[in-house]
């Protein structure tokens, strides 16, 4: 009896373990194969035939989703069509709607419960396109493809924005190799130059300033305002020099005998590639080269510019030309400094740095001044060529002073004006460099 009792109280957990087995076994059948029978069909929304499916959907209405019937069960299939027709408006008895931008399709039948798209052209329709208008289908991309139209940058400004009176643009490319010590130099392209004659054919000389004495030369482009030379050149420079040399660009049309017409000229600091990493791309509009000889002292080229929005009084200073140097030119240095003066006091000075061996310096620097709209009637701007000596002492070459009628007439004078009278842009204009024995 004990024993019996014993193989009783055994059999129990057993028949609990078994118990939940089934139950979860159960449990697992029934998520599997249960759900397939949870839809049922609806009343009177049994597949159609061919005489019923043509007067619930007009032909224009037939949709690609039929195909379908053909594949699947008839209850997966009204499930379907079912489910997807829940969020349209459609008439009572109907299965679903077709959507608009398919009513326009024209369709065919295969069997009587099978119906097929006809054939035709494989640009989807206007209003299913991206940013489409639905004017211009020609500009349409077959389904599957890149529309290149959709991945267009917009178009480089430099190529487009020419101001008046522009002799025409230049690019090209600088890289200073220092290990080697080589100037690398690409010649890109030109556009809009403005050659004496109908047809232009150009070429540009390039210069190593000061040497100007040696240059290289690039070939001739034919009959063309707008040539694309693609030509490299390399200069040897020394990396203790590079900063002080500049890079100088003569462009020429060569005319039927053959003679050289200057165009114009575009002047580049070697000490600007020093801020970049790598290759840069540059461009710059041609100038005019000065065909008057310089003045007794020398002349200075700068740029005048001033915003009312900032109270900022802007200078760029260009370059200088037929300086005379008081030593061995390739020893001395030449700087720039321009001072603000107010009521003949002086307000800030800055310096450009300084040129070594050049009587032709170029700087292409820029300094800006805090100067409100009614301290302009009485402040003036100082520019003085200076030529560093030794020690921290320095001799002036010359100075030129431009600002209102109280201080300044003739050329200096119209300088300034213009510069009012233009705000936010840069005046750019030659002076001649005066000497005088005042501090």
């Amino acid at each position: 009896m004990a024993e019996q009792v014993a193989l009783v109280i055994a059999g129990i957990p057993g028949g609990l373990l078994l118990l939940l087995l089934l139950i979860g076994v159960s449990c697992c059948l029934w998520k599997r194969f249960g759900a397939t029978f949870t839809y049922e069909e609806l009343p009177g929304t049994g597949v159609p035939s061919s005489v019923q499916w043509d007067k619930l959907c007009p032909l224009g209405a037939r949709t690609q989703t039929s195909r379908l019937s053909a594949q699947r069960p008839h209850h997966s299939f009204t499930c379907y069509l079912h489910v997807i027709s829940l969020p349209l408006d459609r008439p009572p008895g109907m299965l679903f709607v077709v959507p608009p931008s398919l009513q326009s399709q024209d369709w065919m039948a295969l069997s009587s419960r099978v119906w097929a798209q006809v054939p035709q052209d494989p640009r989807p329709a206007p209003e299913l396109l991206p940013h489409a208008t639905g004017s211009n289908l020609g500009d349409a991309c077959v389904v599957g493809t890149i529309n290149p139209e959709l991945y267009k940058f917009p178009g480089d400004k430099s190529e487009t924005n020419f101001p008046e009176g522009c002799l025409g643009r230049l690019w090209f490319s600088v890289e200073y190799q220092q290990e080697v010590e080589r100037l690398l130099v690409g010649l890109i392209k030109a556009q809009r130059l403005q050659a004496p004659s109908e047809s232009c054919s150009p070429l540009v000389k390039l210069h190593l300033l000061p040497d100007e004495r040696r240059f290289l030369q690039s070939k001739t482009r034919r009959r063309t305002s707008s040539p694309q030379f693609d030509e490299h050149f390399i200069f040897q420079v020394s990396s203790k020099s590079v900063t002080q040399r500049v890079l100088r660009f003569l462009v020429y049309h060569v005319d039927r005998q053959r003679k050289h017409q200057l165009l114009g000229q575009v002047l580049f600091p070697l000490k600007e590639i020093l801020e970049r990493d790598g290759q840069c791309i540059i461009w710059r509009d041609l100038e005019a080269e000065s065909l008057e000889p310089p003045s007794e002292f020398g002349d200075l080229q700068f740029c005048l510019s001033y915003s009312d929005c900032l109270n900022l009084l802007t200078v760029v200073v260009l370059r200088a030309k037929g300086l005379w140097l008081q030593e061995d030119a390739s020893f001395v240095s030449v700087f720039v400094k321009v001072s603000l003066i107010n009521h003949n006091k002086f307000v800030k000075c800055k310096k450009t740095s300084a040129v070594l061996g050049s009587a032709d310096p170029v700087y292409n620097e820029t300094f800006s001044f805090r100067a409100d709209p009614t301290e302009l009637d009485t402040a003036s701007l100082r520019l003085t060529v200076l030529q560093s000596v030794e020690g921290d002492k320095s001799h002036e070459l010359g100075r030129v002073m431009v600002g209102p009628y109280m201080y300044t007439r003739g050329k200096e004078l119209e300088h300034w004006n213009e510069m009012l009278s233009k705000p936010k842009e840069l005046v750019r204009r030659w002076h001649e460099l005066c000497h005088t024995t005042e501090p």
